[in-house]
């Protein structure tokens, strides 16, 4: 799913530390995320696709 999540960030030219702090989410997490480290909660999933401009399932699908 980490990888997916680049590719969508990377596809609106958004960098990471845009997506956090339109987020909220702490830098180290969401790399963590997108190097498929760690596992997203559902409400910080919600929170990134926001920050992205994109719908949930853009993010998961």
């Amino acid at each position: 799913m980490g990888a997916h999540i680049r590719r969508v960030r990377e596809g609106l030219n958004l960098s990471q530390p845009e997506v956090c702090g339109r987020s909220g989410v702490d830098v180290a997490t969401y790399s963590r995320i997108e190097q498929g480290h760690s596992s997203p909660k559902l409400d910080t999933l919600i929170r990134i696709a926001q920050a992205m401009g994109v719908q949930l399932r853009d993010l998961v699908g």
